[in-house]
């Protein structure tokens, strides 16, 4: 068997600086390129096939003989047990590539970045344009100060109660959403692979452990009844149509139709004159636009008509109540201003003695109905684009159900546009 090359033969081939590959015996070799450059290396066969692997640079104290010799016959193990260390060493690399690569991906992918790709893709599916603007507007609002520049796959149960915390008595029904959204971001980020860890936003069999419900928090600040939108009292309605008759601008003529409408408040705002048809006294207004997706029918009464006959005279664009300077629709804003107004001069507040909300007038048409005519409650609900419970009744005829509203409708207008009666004061002395 030849000798294994020594130490100080190695140094003599060094010194020498002859380029050439030398033998070093067992399989490994010293390579010295024309450029100077050493390094060890291992010849060997494998599956009847001659292979070679480079071992490294040489270095006096990192990559020495002695420690080439080591590698070497760490190789040859592999060898005899038909692995090709070339190959192995490459997989390996491979793998560290690919873990160095996820690790990348995973700090890249914050909870930030998740939840704008999640808003992304869901709002596709949103037609109500305020709860577009809030999904994402919360999460940056109270998520993201917090957690939003971490990775996705370090978000754990202490960030999300970070987050949820502070506002889960004070605004039970906010940081229920707030939750609720994290959770959404949580789940595309597990569907995605970026996680493996349970989702810490998970409300049943997790965070129902360790906060109450947002709705016995809810009910615990105020009683169901109290949680309504705040609605002027019926017997006030028609002391505040006078009054709102004296207030000027488009948000006031809106808010006038909307009463006597019993809509909903974009269901008004967006209101377009194709929608309407004054000689038949009827507003259709399309599913796309309805809460429950129906198309639904509003018979006029005769004071709505009066008062729409005006708006088309000043007709400027399509929609029925335009911003006057634009012609877009009136924003939110529109006839929540005006109740604002109206406050300044008279307290209209409802029974807990709460300034009263646009939506609550529809509240104001229910009670009305419920307390003063003897209208069928299905009519009321109808009128209202509510969803009956009650299978039969909602078996009603459309057309008939229409008809009978129309008759409803004009009820509640004339009630709300009668002049109120001057209180008689009586003088003796």
């Amino acid at each position: 068997m030849a000798k294994r090359t020594s130490k100080l033969e190695l140094d003599a081939i060094i010194k020498g600086k002859i380029p050439k590959r030398y033998p070093l015996q067992d399989g490994l070799y010293f390579t010295i390129k024309k450029s100077g450059a050493m390094s060890f290396g291992i010849r060997y066969q494998i599956n009847g096939k001659t292979d070679y692997k480079g071992m490294g640079g040489y270095d006096k104290v990192h990559n020495n003989l002695g420690i080439a010799r080591a590698k070497c016959e760490a190789y040859r193990v592999q060898i005899r047990q038909g692995i090709n260390p070339k190959i192995e060493e490459q997989q390996e690399f491979d793998l560290k590539q690919s873990a160095k690569a996820l690790a990348d991906q995973l700090k890249d992918n914050t909870f930030a970045k998740l939840a704008f790709d999640t808003y992304e893709q869901k709002r596709a599916g949103w037609t109500n344009e305020k709860h577009n603007k809030q999904w994402i507007k919360t999460l940056e609002t109270y998520a993201f100060p917090i957690m939003g520049d971490l990775p996705i796959a370090e978000i754990n149960t202490d960030h999300v109660l970070a987050v949820l915390n502070p506002i889960w008595n004070d605004k039970p029904e906010t940081a229920d959403r707030v939750r609720g959204r994290i959770e959404a971001v949580i789940t595309r980020a597990d569907a995605l692979g970026l996680r493996t860890d349970k989702n810490p936003a998970q409300w049943r069999g997790h965070l129902s452990g360790l906060l109450t419900s947002a709705t016995k928090v809810k009910e615990a600040k105020a009683p169901k009844d109290e949680r309504h939108h705040p609605a002027l009292p019926h017997e006030q309605l028609p002391d505040f149509m006078v009054a709102l008759s004296n207030q000027g601008g488009m948000g006031a003529r809106a808010l006038e139709v909307c009463i006597l409408c019993a809509t909903r408040t974009t269901e008004t705002l967006q209101a377009t004159w194709k929608e309407i048809d004054l000689n038949k006294g009827s507003w259709v207004i399309p599913s796309r636009r309805m809460k429950g997706k129906k198309e639904h029918t509003i018979p006029l009464s005769d004071e709505a008509i009066g008062k729409l006959k005006i708006l088309i005279e000043m007709r400027i664009s399509e929609y029925v109540f335009p911003n006057l300077s634009s012609g877009k629709h009136l924003s939110q804003a529109g006839m929540s201003s005006v109740l604002k107004r109206m406050n300044r001069s008279n307290d209209w507040q409802d029974d807990q003695e709460r300034n009263i909300s646009v939506h609550g007038f529809r509240s104001t048409f229910r009670d009305y109905i419920a307390d003063k005519t003897t209208f069928d409650g299905a009519m009321a609900e109808h009128a209202l684009a509510h969803k009956i419970s009650d299978a039969s009744m909602a078996a009603y005829q459309r057309n008939t159900m229409v008809e009978k509203r129309g008759v409803m409708m004009q009820k509640y207008s004339d009630y709300a546009c009668a002049t109120p009666q001057a209180k008689v004061v009586s003088i003796t002395g």
